[in-house]
């Protein structure tokens, strides 16, 4: 095992970075979907799944819809300016074979929805899926998709976005692999000293984990990150969610297995920082060119629009640069003005600021009650175990020191 880093935090250092950690984790829960939207995306597309199976068309007969992508994953991100959240899906046609075109059995989807008056009202073409629009809630994307025959991994194939061909995909695959690669526990250094340290504390040390996880606020806050980043641009050069979260998820797994770190903070951005790395470079036409391989599946390659637009990978290397450097400054960042700053910036105004309003109120709270301390390289807490911690009198003015 190696660790990247030489010097041992302070006990203060570590509070801090546990703090911002838990605000992170905390902005994460404001972007994901709530457990009701989730619940009555779950019903709706179940009720999709039994309406398109329920159909005479022999394409349709042996259907099955099933969650795909974000929502799946449990990475999804709140659009920035609207409610609703993209919930995608796959429709499975087991009885079709691979001789049936992509725009036949996408016709016969359609087909199928415009028979249903609920349905038929809120559909919309895509160019390789239906959208049904639930307004103010969310909307699902129904992509058709068949078995793949030259798959070993129980792969399948979904039309391309001009529905001339079939193109290889494995979601059911791709989403074991992501779970299991985020069940993977980091090697915290810190955590085995803070623990015996704890036994003779007043109060235990912070909690260095989420029900989250670290792979999955990664991949959550890197597309927030991202949202806000190229919100202004119209270009449609911006990284799409998959080619972050397959580089993520192939970033953590590599550092967790041979690294040794401070706190979940470090693990973070070091994810973040090595994320570069998994990203190909075959030769097409004579040329290098940009591969971002899907792993379970033969021919699947999530940068393919790379290789066809200049402007797609310069705009990923700009965006992660950025991204590295506005993690690494939350990280090191001291004070409630600076760190205030940093997110705001990172992740927007609307999901921020109902997360630092509670962590004033938390401090405003414990300082009228006059349990409110400030230590070095901490700023204020109300942590006794912190490291030569002074008491703050009681008033109502809310700032760090």
């Amino acid at each position: 095992m190696n660790s990247p880093f030489r010097t041992p935090l302070t006990d203060g250092e570590l509070r801090r970075r546990a703090s911002v950690f838990t605000l992170l984790d905390e902005i994460g829960d404001i972007l994901d979907i709530t457990r009701s939207q989730f619940e009555r995306a779950k019903q709706s597309y179940n009720a999709v799944g039994d309406w398109l199976s329920g159909s005479t068309d022999p394409l349709l007969v042996k259907t099955l819809v099933y969650l795909q992508g974000s929502s799946s994953l449990g990475t999804a991100v709140k659009p920035i300016g609207r409610d609703e959240f993209d919930i995608d899906l796959i429709c499975f046609c087991a009885a079709v074979s691979f001789g049936v075109s992509p725009q036949r059995l996408k016709a016969a989807v359609g087909n199928r929805l415009r028979e249903h008056k609920t349905y038929a009202a809120i559909l919309e073409e895509k160019k390789r899926c239906w959208r049904l629009n639930y307004a103010g809630d969310f909307h699902l994307d129904l992509s058709p998709t068949i078995a793949n025959p030259h798959c070993y991994n129980g792969g399948e194939l979904v039309p391309d976005r001009k529905l001339h061909d079939w193109h290889p995909t494995n979601p059911k695959a791709y989403k074991k692999l992501f779970d299991a690669r985020a069940a993977l526990q980091p090697r915290l250094t810190q955590k085995m000293v803070a623990m015996k340290r704890d036994q003779a504390s007043v109060e235990p040390f912070p909690a260095y984990h989420s029900a989250k996880g670290v792979l999955r606020r990664v991949v959550q806050l890197l597309k927030r990150h991202r949202d806000v980043f190229f919100v202004n641009n119209t270009d449609e050069i911006a990284p799409i969610s998959v080619i972050i979260t397959t580089l993520a998820m192939q970033s953590y797994a590599y550092c967790v297995k041979r690294h040794v770190f401070e706190d979940a903070l470090d693990v973070l951005i070091e994810t973040i920082r090595m994320m570069p790395h998994f990203i190909e470079h075959p030769i097409i036409d004579g040329w290098a060119g940009y591969a971002v391989w899907n792993e379970t599946t033969s021919g699947e390659n999530f940068a393919e629009g790379w290789n066809k637009d200049a402007r797609k990978p310069k705009a990923f290397d700009v965006w992660h640069a950025t991204a590295l450097r506005d993690f690494e400054a939350l990280r090191d960042g001291v004070g409630h003005d600076v760190l205030t700053q940093n997110m705001q910036r990172s992740f927007g105004d609307s999901v921020t600021k109902p997360v630092l309003e509670k962590h004033l109120g938390n401090l405003g709270g414990a300082r009228k009650s006059g349990s409110l301390l400030v230590a070095p390289a901490l700023g204020l807490t109300t942590s006794k175990a912190a490291a030569s911690p002074t008491s703050v009198p009681s008033n109502t003015f809310f700032g760090d020191q």
